[in-house]
């Protein structure tokens, strides 16, 4: 979880637009809405819905879908420090500010579209102790016909909006329908220099109608964009530096197609697989796995290094090896079952350490420039493009100027993820780094590449 302040300047919105925000892919809406009769936007606080999502809103009830708002509080913690204002106070001002701003967002609307708001009334700030209480209501409400949902953006930064948006994302992974998430904080902490993540979402372009209904709707929302009163404590929370961004003619979207899996339900999916075949890709016995291994070892251009990080450690038979050639190794992998029978392979290796984590939100606390060679093999393209590059940035911050990044994959089609082998590779042949090694047969691409600087350069 990244650390910030409402109250620091965070990036100028202009410096998004400078790297490219306004030329994103534009958001194929007729794809977003075929087959689907509404649109459940799910949000953890007034405001978030409008900032996100207040002109999607305005589309969605224009074309007639039903739409149904859920906002899981009332947003009574954005202001603790307030004299003039209690929680209950709050959350009763919010209350009135969130139905003002939809009555605004369903104004001027040819469509035949309804709004309808759901106000569960959960403590704010509170939502991880909660999931199962959303759970079983999202569940109802995406079992209600066919849908397409909205929520906040999974790695938002705030603890409620990440809570949302992982729940949200395994539910619409469940349901087999398309997953909208919209970023509010990310924009305000994150920066497009170093984090790029945002290249590989979708813009969708508002109609002069949209804009109009969603600065009302902004505009509605008082306690948030104009200050409580003149005394400390009551302060505007979000400022003309994060009004910025959703002042623009245009909003974000995070996107999963119905029918594509991500990181969010990969662990289930993997632990299912694992607990029904212990060894579901037949490693022990595949001669075309044990020669394909043999290629990785074969191909790393070192003897020996000090420090190996291996995304995707399975049962541990790769890992055992390249242990072999190392003084301390780290093995990631997101099935317990799978880590269970890898700590059986290497339980006499004291330098390995084997770790339980979902990749990239979960990644393992090593110091920068601490790994000597990274190794990604067959997991790319069981991650979206924004979670790759992701992984790909991580691995980059981890590994030594000179260090080695090992990439194998599987050429042929991947069924229900988004990525393949190939597009695995071409991200990361845009780090645009020395490539020491291409070894390409019909069933899978290995590379190898060298990170500049460092004595091995």
């Amino acid at each position: 979880m990244v650390s910030f302040s409402h109250r620091d300047t965070g990036t100028a919105a202009q410096l998004w637009a400078q790297h490219g925000l306004e030329e994103l892919p534009p958001i194929d809406l007729a794809r977003v809405f075929d087959g689907a009769t509404r649109l459940l936007v799910v949000a953890a606080h007034p405001d978030d819905e409008t900032l996100g999502a207040g002109g999607l809103i305005h589309r969605a009830l224009g074309v007639g879908l039903e739409v149904t708002v859920v906002v899981c509080t009332m947003g009574e913690g954005s202001h603790p420090d307030s004299t003039t204002h209690t929680p209950q106070e709050l959350a009763t001002l919010r209350e009135a500010e969130l139905r003002a701003a939809m009555q605004a967002l369903g104004e001027g609307v040819d469509g035949h579209g309804n709004l309808h708001l759901r106000c569960p009334g959960l403590p704010d700030g509170q939502l991880a102790s909660h999931e199962a209480e959303l759970e079983t209501l999202l569940g109802d409400l995406i079992g209600q016909g066919p849908c397409v949902v909205a929520s906040t953006y999974r790695e938002d930064g705030h603890t409620d909006h990440e809570v949302l948006g992982r729940l949200v994302a395994r539910q619409a992974a469940q349901a087999s329908v398309t997953h909208l998430e919209f970023p509010i904080w990310y924009w305000h902490w994150a920066h497009p220099e170093n984090d790029n993540r945002w290249t590989h979402w979708h813009r969708l372009e508002l109609t002069q109608a949209d804009h109009v209904a969603k600065e009302a709707a902004l505009a509605a929302h008082q306690s948030q964009v104009q200050p409580l009163s003149e005394l400390p404590g009551d302060e505007v929370l979000l400022d003309r530096h994060v009004l910025e961004h959703f002042h623009r003619a245009q909003e974000t979207f995070r996107v999963t197609w119905l029918g594509e899996k991500d990181a969010a339900v990969a662990a289930q999916v993997f632990e299912d697989l694992y607990v029904q075949r212990g060894d579901p890709w037949d490693y022990r016995n595949s001669r075309y796995e044990q020669r394909k291994q043999d290629i990785v070892l074969a191909s790393l251009p070192r003897a020996r290094y000090g420090a190996v990080l291996e995304l995707g450690c399975s049962i541990g038979l790769q890992t055992a090896e390249l242990a072999a050639r190392s003084d301390r190794l780290v093995g990631v992998d997101a099935s317990a079952t799978a880590l269970a029978q890898a700590r059986a392979q290497v339980a006499d290796l004291a330098h390995v350490t084997l770790v339980q984590a979902t990749l990239p939100g979960q990644w393992p606390p090593l110091e920068p420039g601490s790994i000597d060679l990274v190794v990604l093999s067959e997991i790319g393209y069981f991650l979206a493009a924004d979670e790759l590059a992701q992984t790909l940035r991580h691995s980059a911050e981890v590994l030594r100027p000179g260090g080695e990044l090992l990439l194998c994959h599987w050429l042929h089609p991947i069924e229900g993820w988004p990525l393949d082998g190939q597009a695995v590779h071409r991200m990361a042949q845009a780090l645009d780094w020395r490539r020491l090694l291409e070894h390409r047969e019909q069933d899978f691409l290995l590379e190898v590449f060298q990170k500049p600087g460092g004595e091995h350069a």
